[in-house]
């Protein structure tokens, strides 16, 4: 019988997900006011890093595989909040969660990102291995409490867009290109005299480019800091986050 050896990619993953060290809601510059403690609402974001089937990363460095990649969702340009911003497939933690949690004894954050995840893009829910969550992040924008959940993509699935009013388009995002120096930056937002700025990293696609900040740059970088795969990048570079630039 043949052994398949795992991606060491899922190994190291594995192992960050068991360390549960990633992030327990520091202050940072990014962030802007405070978390309503009598009106929060909890949220789970789905993190699934899987292997590409067809396009392989356009940059080459020693840490990571260049065919590693990430699920983004760019979020439609018509919403009042993150209005045509590339995050992580995710949202509210819904009252159906917590009965299907409890019935099946599972982590409700693990059910309300798989279940966002799964309407947000069409995935095939049973081809997704469930690592682990990291600490709740407090993005006060919002109001919402946030769990990030670690995945690994077993068996890749066809994904695409499937509410034009939530989701512009689906992306799996190679990670070396991520990863590459010249992709990054840091994102500023302007609020009156104050500047507000997160690890930013900029997609290109065959169509037009995008960019990745706020809470998931901020996640994103922490992972690749953490796994060691970060490569030496000048956080000097500042660039208005889009939509700020005139702001």
């Amino acid at each position: 019988m043949e052994h398949k050896t795992e991606h060491p990619a899922l190994t190291q993953l594995k192992k960050l997900a068991r360390a549960e060290n990633l992030v327990n809601d520091p202050a940072e510059s990014w962030r802007v006011g405070e978390l309503d403690d009598s009106s929060v609402k909890q949220a789970a974001v789905l993190i699934l890093f899987g292997v590409l089937d067809e396009v392989p990363a356009t940059h080459r460095q020693g840490h990571v595989a260049d065919d590693l990649d990430v699920l983004i969702v760019v979020r439609a340009a018509t919403l009042r909040q993150h209005a045509g911003q590339p995050a992580f497939p995710g949202g509210k933690v819904d009252p159906e969660d917590l009965a299907t949690a409890s019935e099946t004894n599972k982590p409700v954050s693990y059910v309300a990102a798989l279940r966002e995840a799964v309407e947000e893009t069409g995935l095939d829910p049973s081809g997704v291995e469930i690592l682990g969550e990291f600490g709740e992040i407090g993005l006060p924008v919002s109001n919402f409490s946030v769990t990030p959940v670690l995945a690994w993509w077993n068996k890749p699935s066809l994904v695409a867009a499937q509410d034009a009013k939530e989701s512009a388009l689906v992306l799996r995002v190679p990670v070396s290109d991520l990863l590459n120096p010249a992709n990054r930056h840091m994102a500023t937002v302007k609020h009156g005299k104050s500047v507000h700025s997160s690890p930013a990293f900029t997609v290109q696609n065959a169509e037009q480019e995008f960019v990745i900040w706020g809470f998931t740059g901020i996640v994103l970088d922490r992972i690749f800091t953490q796994l060691g795969w970060t490569e030496e990048w000048d956080p000097t570079v500042r660039r208005p986050a889009p939509g700020y630039e005139k702001k």
